[in-house]
């Protein structure tokens, strides 16, 4: 019988062989060539299942589904990976930014949930699917958060204006609590759950989150900076402190129903701020960033090793397939729209406008966040179906986006031109 040691240890012989030739040979970004490298794994075990009768693919749908892997993301995986992004962000811009980024976190999260899951609606219907509006805006609700990680990775390979970058940053740290309070909302009139969407009920409840999960995750962060300025002679009993500050915070939150992810971002950012009031010392700030960034780098690896992994588990009918078609070119745009609304709310010319929904729309990856929000979804008649267009989203736009953003942001930001807009911060963001 295989122990739950011997699948990890598995995935991590996997994504030690994958990493390294991707490494050595295909030179993709880490991230995606993980994912890349996870699904090329998949299908020659589905191939060589059919072909030599191994019954791989029903002991691995087995063990994902004792492992219970989307609640250790979203109640251990997540937090982790949040804290380290929030680290690398720039507090100056972010707070300067604060109000747009506040917009696209928020308000660009349930318009996409509403147009995504709408136009799904309706493209189901069209095909002869019969899947309930509820459902749809669950579907919505799951693919309307933005990858953090993946998009703060990328980031880091071009020259953007400091405003753009830490808006983009800023609303993928941050839109993960409003999208996780959208689906659960949505998620409860599934299950019959006496939720009420209307009298401001949604926007109540998101504001709530958000604003308490940002209050605990500040005085976490400020309390927690002010003890390793004490303890700074003590760099594994700094780092033993981060560790605690991140769990801790989050399941804090959880149990008094804030949002987890807003509660650790904000730790983060508190703990990361050059301000002599709040962060750590400088010494301090380089110790635990060092050791986030590397555990940042294992978790990264074996989440997206796992999201390719994921398709062994689905067992999908030919006809399920096809809202794949119409399900990509949708959330490209919901995804566009929800974004170049906030911003129409701006003081800035219109073609900055136009320029900046394109880039927060090309730079919208969806990763860990949907994929761990589509595994709890309720075994159902429509749950595949939910699945299959999550898994295609979240694929196409870590690869597809993912492989051609550096040179789609280099397009719209020319090297000397984002350097001219750097130091005017003239961007709309």
């Amino acid at each position: 019988m295989i122990e739950p040691v011997d699948l990890f240890a598995i995935v991590l012989a996997l994504a030690v062989v994958i990493g390294s030739v991707n490494h050595l040979w295909i030179k993709l970004p880490a991230a995606i060539g993980m994912l890349v490298g996870s699904l090329v794994v998949s299908l020659l075990v589905v191939v060589s299942d059919h072909v030599f009768h191994l019954h791989v693919m029903r002991w691995f749908r087995g063990t994902l589904r004792a492992a219970d892997l989307s609640h250790f993301f979203l109640d251990g995986v997540l937090a982790l990976l949040l804290y380290a992004g929030s680290l690398h962000v720039n507090v100056a811009e972010l707070r300067r930014r604060g109000w747009v980024i506040l917009l696209l976190a928020t308000a660009s999260v349930i318009i996409s949930t509403l147009i995504f899951g709408g136009g799904m609606w309706l493209l189901f219907g069209a095909i002869g699917l019969t899947v309930p509006l509820a459902w749809c805006f669950v579907l919505g609700a799951i693919l309307a958060p933005t990858d953090a990680v993946v998009v703060e990775n990328l980031l880091q390979q071009v020259r953007l204006p400091a405003g753009l970058r830490a808006a983009i940053v800023g609303e993928s740290l941050f839109n993960d609590g409003a999208g996780v309070v959208l689906f659960l909302l949505a998620l409860g009139v599934i299950q019959g759950g006496a939720v009420t969407l209307g009298h401001g009920v949604v926007l109540t409840a998101l504001l709530r989150e958000i604003v308490g999960g940002g209050l605990l995750g500040f005085a976490a962060g400020w309390l927690v900076a002010l003890l390793i300025r004490r303890v700074h002679d003590d760099e594994g009993l700094q780092l033993l402190i981060s560790l605690a500050l991140v769990l801790g915070c989050y399941r804090l939150a959880t149990a008094f129903a804030l949002s987890g992810p807003i509660a650790v971002v904000t730790a983060g950012l508190c703990m990361a701020s050059p301000s002599p009031h709040f962060g750590m010392a400088s010494e301090s700030r380089t110790v635990v960033i060092r050791f986030w960034s590397l555990l940042d780098q294992l978790l990264n690896t074996m989440l997206f090793l796992l999201i390719g992994l994921q398709i062994l588990g689905l067992v999908v009918a030919p006809t399920q397939l096809l809202p794949i078609v119409f399900a990509i070119p949708l959330a490209v745009l919901s995804r566009l729209v929800s974004v170049a609304v906030p911003l129409a709310l701006t003081r800035e010319a219109w073609r900055d406008k136009g320029r900046d929904a394109a880039v927060l729309t090309w730079a919208g990856l969806r990763g860990g966040v949907s994929i761990a929000l589509a595994l709890t979804l309720p075994d159902g008649a429509w749950r595949t179906e939910l699945l299959v267009v999550t898994y295609a989203v979240v694929v196409f736009t870590i690869v597809v986006q993912g492989l051609t953003i550096s040179r789609f942001l280099r397009a719209m930001y020319p090297v000397n031109k984002a350097q001219t807009n750097e130091s005017n911060a003239s961007s709309v963001v």
